[in-house]
């Protein structure tokens, strides 16, 4: 074992004792009330949470983890960034030593693992397993699982509800259909309104944005939303791509107010598909009564039967009724003619008598 090895203060009881003939008794009872497990997942609880350190991103063994570098996370339970609220049920670190045989216990217990760095956001596990503040450490622990077992047990839930789609009710299908179409619209107001302020903006000389981080994919939801705005000034030499795109959109919008007719068109035609999107004119037209009633038998009622023979006995009354009198007058005219025809020859034999 070398000289520095042995010179390393241990997590065990000897150290612990030393520690507390230099430092007084407050440094034993903090180290060893975090020496607890209990007492160290909620530590570990409030590191992992929105209060916590800023953790980065990184893959290592095929996964993707979260880890912090070991000054950064002494630093923080020494000295915690402004605003953070740190649990009334926790002690507060007096000082570094304390800090360190803290992470020391937690690096043992495989709270946190050390990890090397092999390339860009790539990491993979160190030989060496003791606390080091230059190292790096992977996060092992991933905090309480209730809220993700929650909200796994409600995304199966909404996906059992959307897959019985067809069958909701007719309020319900309706409810949806103007909640998503009302979010629809809001997103695609909301990107057009981020990128026209950017460009006014930009047009100017600098670059602003509301809600920048909004579309990031790398951040969790809470900080899509941080901060809520961004204003810097542009890099130099974009003047005159400024001035141009300046020009070219300026030019459009003078160029779709002085298009009466085209761009009435386009206004209407904008506003008839929201109308029809609200009215629910895009929804299945398939009858809720037909769907209510797919399970029952397709057999005809007693009262349907007799509406039905009626309904038949009236057609074939209105067909055939017209065709006896059209047959009656047809040989009302066969028999007029046909004795026209015999007075006339009547007529003509007298005449040859005579």
């Amino acid at each position: 074992m070398s000289k520095a090895a042995a010179a390393r203060p241990t997590t065990g009881k000897p150290a612990l004792g030393a520690s507390t003939s230099s430092s007084g008794s407050s440094l034993s009872k903090t180290v060893e009330f975090y020496q607890e497990l209990n007492n160290q997942k909620q530590l570990c609880n409030f590191l992992r949470s929105r209060q916590g350190p800023k953790l980065r991103e990184a893959v290592c063994m095929g996964q993707r983890v979260y880890y912090i570098k070991g000054e950064k996370l002494v630093d923080f339970l020494h000295e915690p960034k402004k605003g953070t609220k740190w649990p009334k049920k926790m002690p507060r670190f007096e000082n570094r030593q304390e800090v360190l045989l803290t992470c020391k216990n937690l690096c043992k217990d495989q709270f946190i693992v050390r990890a090397d760095k092999v390339g860009k956001g790539e990491l993979e596990l160190s030989t060496v397993r003791s606390f080091d503040e230059a190292g790096f450490f992977v996060w092992v622990y991933e905090g309480d699982k209730t809220k993700m077992y929650l909200m796994t047990g409600a995304l199966i839930v909404c996906a059992l509800l959307m897959a019985l789609q067809p069958v909701w009710p007719m309020y319900i299908r309706v409810f949806v259909w103007y909640l998503a179409v009302t979010f629809l619209l809001f997103v695609f107001g909301l990107v057009i309104t981020r990128a026209l302020l950017f460009l006014f903006v930009w047009i100017v000389g600098y670059e602003f944005w509301f809600l920048p981080n909004l579309f990031d994919e790398t951040l969790g939801f809470y900080e899509s939303f941080v901060p809520v705005f961004s204003f810097e000034p542009t890099k130099p030499g974009q003047l005159w791509i400024r001035l141009s795109v300046g020009v070219a959109f300026f030019s459009f919008c003078y160029w779709a107010v002085t298009q009466p007719s085209e761009f009435d068109v386009f206004v209407q035609g904008q506003g008839d598909f929201l109308k029809d999107l609200y009215a629910g004119n895009l929804l299945s037209d398939m009858s809720q009564q037909d769907k209510e009633n797919i399970d029952k038998p397709r057999m005809q009622s007693l009262e349907d039967l007799l509406k039905s023979l009626e309904d038949d006995e009236d057609e074939f009354t209105e067909n055939i009724q017209p065709k006896r009198v059209d047959d009656e007058e047809e040989e009302e005219a066969k028999l007029e003619d046909l004795l026209e025809n015999l007075v006339d020859k009547e007529e003509v034999v007298l005449s040859d008598e005579e």
